[in-house]
């Protein structure tokens, strides 16, 4: 790949355009958009506007969002270019980009639709934001219950080649009411003379329009779909949401926790090409609110700095016994943004999590202590009894902070993913300073 890199930015130094355009050909857009995400201005926005219009918009879809973002503002300045990527792209990829970009450019931007997808981008924008209705999309094969097979299938060549997906093919009423669904081999198996309700089992899931986006990642976790249809509050079919538009969304609500639960203020998708200003803004706050946390244990050490003078070791041990309890803690956190996250565990399991950690805690801290201990039988045989037990309560509080906070942020209606690993650090230090004062 990076051969071929090379070879598009010395031909696009050269200006060889025709050349470019009969390597293109026999390129896959996954390939294409690899190659587009190397390449900084100009020579991204060059590569991207030699792309044929079909293979443009696939292209197109494949990038990351910061860098569609970019190539929708550079083509600025060519409508009709632009024009054409936006009414190309699927309904629901459209949405996710538009939903990102300031208000005034996204309207310009949707100014630039035909009236048809005008009128599914404004209908797709009007749901809530993470809901169900921002993530799916309007095209999709929908049939009847009192058509034929063959009348099916003829049906579904007729309409189905904008379809996001033919794997299944859903059944309404005469209302677009939802009424089943089917997999396509059931329709091609099937007799050509049979009715399609005699195929129908009335058994099928269906999302709500208004549904947050999580409980989607949720159903298709529990029932293993390529695709799940999404209905309004009176059972009218009005889209589907597919697997592939779900996996992204699994990669972006796991890459937020993972920045947050890192205690960053939201997560940055492209580091590398990120400024320097943006890095330090997205980390400033949480460290900045960490200092006045860690102020107090540094308060709390200095009433015992006549201890500290006469058994200088103890200084030793500090970073050590801090440094376990947060791990232990941040493994217990880790545990449960998940458990919360995925729906096994739920607020009502939370007293018997508890009663659980104690015990798994107590345990750790009890093997903990054990190797502390030979340490301090090396280092300082007078402190054993100690550091022994300090670091058996102190596991034991940063395990139980670390299965609570996440609970604590749920009740509250925030993002468990919010209780981060400094955070529980933090707070793991008051509770150090008071043990050792014990």
């Amino acid at each position: 790949m990076q051969e071929t890199i090379r070879l598009f930015a010395e031909l696009i130094e050269e200006k060889k355009w025709i050349t470019i355009r009969h390597l293109i050909a026999d390129m896959n857009f996954v390939d294409l958009a690899e190659i587009i995400d190397e390449f900084s201005e100009p020579e991204d926005i060059i590569l991207f506007r030699l792309l044929p219009r079909d293979l443009a918009k696939e292209t197109f879809q494949e990038l990351p969002l910061y860098k569609q973002e970019l190539i929708i503002e550079r083509l600025a300045s060519n409508a009709n270019k632009l024009s054409n990527l936006l009414n190309d792209l699927d309904p629901d990829d459209r949405t996710a980009i538009l939903e990102e970009l300031p208000g005034l450019v996204a309207q310009r931007l949707i100014q630039l639709l035909t009236p048809e997808e005008r009128q599914i981008a404004t209908s797709l924008l009007g749901y809530p934001e993470d809901s169900i209705g921002r993530l799916m999309t309007p095209e999709f094969i929908a049939i009847k219950s009192q058509m034929t097979v063959t009348e099916a299938l003829a049906h579904i060549r007729k309409y189905g080649q904008d379809s996001e997906t033919l794997n299944v093919i859903y059944v309404v009423d005469n209302n677009w009411k939802l009424i089943d669904d089917l997999k396509i081999r059931e329709l091609i198996l099937a007799s050509p003379d049979d009715k399609v309700e005699e195929l129908m089992d009335n058994k099928f899931i269906a999302l709500s329009a208004y549904d947050d986006e999580e409980e989607a990642i949720s159903v298709f976790q529990d029932h293993d779909k390529v695709a799940l249809p999404v209905i309004d509050k009176e059972g009218t079919l009005i889209g589907i949401v597919t697997f592939d538009d779900i996996m992204d969304l699994v990669q972006e609500e796991t890459t937020e926790d993972f920045h947050r639960f890192g205690a960053m203020q939201d997560a940055v998708e492209d580091p590398l090409n990120a400024t320097i200003g943006f890095l330090y803004k997205r980390r400033i706050m949480w460290l900045f609110a960490l200092v006045f946390m860690n102020v107090f244990s540094g308060a709390a050490i200095a009433q015992f700095d006549n201890i500290i003078q006469k058994v200088v070791s103890l200084i030793f041990f500090l970073p050590l016994l801090i440094g376990s309890g947060g791990n232990a803690g941040a493994q217990s956190a880790t545990l449960m943004i998940r458990s919360l996250a995925t729906g096994d565990v739920e607020m009502k399991d939370w007293f018997y999590l508890i009663g659980k950690e104690f015990l798994v805690s107590l345990l750790l801290g009890l093997t903990m202590a054990l190797g502390v201990g030979l340490i301090a039988s090396y280092r300082a045989p007078q402190i054993i009894l100690v550091v022994t037990s300090t670091m058996v309560l102190t596991v034991m509080a940063g395990s139980l902070i670390g299965l609570s906070l996440p609970f604590i942020f749920t009740k509250f209606k925030l993002d468990p993913a919010t209780a981060s690993a400094p955070l529980i650090t933090s707070a793991l230090s008051q509770v150090e300073w008071v043990l050792e004062k014990k």
